[in-house]
């Protein structure tokens, strides 16, 4: 079992997956694809960690932290090139209600132990079972969490009044942010049929930024929900009591939080075998979010999944 994991991940860091002839000039156009694809994903992956931490309850730097050390961890030892990990918003539904009655601790300990059942789940290779899961569901999932994405980005279309409530934008600033992201989307849709040198997302939000700087547009920024001002990761030990009364708190959480992420980790995984026409994976990925969940829960972290 272990000897198929470590197959499967020295095949990971292998050439003989690249499509070309190996020649300097296909690796080279290989890796500036790899960069440019990463950059535009960082660029998209901080405001989703800011804005699944407010939901969760947690500071920001919490969600960073999570999109940083599950996203890198996962991508090193994955299942799956293509897998995208970080915080997600069906783990912060669920994890703040775990915040709001015991504190930002013991969900550190939640997500350690989450991990370590994912890791289990993994070593008994229990996600091949998801290979039972219909193609309508798998349908389902998709656009599911495709509503799930839109409806987290209405609250962008919010401003705090003079008495600090949130309330929706209406008139020119309504129009200015309307008009902003269906340019963004626009310039998303027709880049790729322009030219593939630059992804469409990088040169979405790259266009957009520079219009927004270069006019001076009075529009909400990620700095403006909250400060993200802050180092790496410290390792942290949470600071919950070893008890029987700990474990009848975080056990039930932990084990939600495993099933749901290991679930949307493998739909995903199994969405991208169908865009790239490779199977499997599935034990590898499962053990892959366990380490990044127990690693991120050491360090201050939310958690998360792909």
């Amino acid at each position: 079992m272990s000897l198929r994991l470590i197959a499967a991940l020295a095949d990971s860091f292998s050439f003989a997956g690249w499509q070309g002839d190996g020649s300097p000039a296909q690796v080279l156009a290989r890796i500036k694809t790899e960069l440019l694809s990463g950059l535009t994903v960082a660029l998209a992956l901080v405001p989703e960690a800011v804005a699944f931490s407010f939901v969760a309850g947690v500071h920001p730097l919490v969600g960073l932290y999570a999109a940083f050390l599950v996203g890198l961890i996962t991508a090193v030892i994955g299942g799956r090139p293509g897998m995208i990990s970080g915080a997600t918003g069906a783990l912060a539904v669920v994890m703040v209600a775990l915040v709001a009655s015991h504190g930002v601790e013991y969900l550190f300990a939640t997500v350690v132990l989450m991990g370590l059942l994912q890791i289990a789940a993994g070593l008994l290779r229990l996600g091949k079972f998801i290979r039972l899961v219909p193609h309508p569901v798998m349908m389902g999932f998709v656009n599911g969490l495709a509503i799930v994405i839109f409806l987290a980005q209405l609250t962008q279309f919010q401003v705090t009044d003079a008495d600090g409530a949130k309330v929706w934008m209406t008139g020119w600033p309504l129009a200015v942010m309307l008009g902003l992201v269906g340019l963004t989307m626009a310039i998303i849709w027709a880049m790729p049929k322009i030219t593939s040198v630059v992804p469409a997302p990088l040169a979405g939000i790259a266009v957009v930024a520079a219009i927004v700087i270069g006019f001076g547009l009075d529009v909400p920024r990620v700095g403006d929900l909250a400060t993200i001002k802050g180092g790496l990761p410290d390792f942290h030990i949470p600071m919950v009591p070893l008890t029987l009364e700990t474990l009848k708190v975080i056990i039930p959480y932990a084990v939600i939080l495993a099933a749901i992420g290991l679930i949307e980790s493998l739909l995903t995984l199994n969405l991208v075998g169908e865009i790239t026409g490779k199977r499997g994976g599935a034990s590898q990925e499962c053990v892959a979010q366990g380490v990044a969940n127990t690693v991120t829960g050491l360090f201050g972290g939310m958690g998360g999944c792909a």
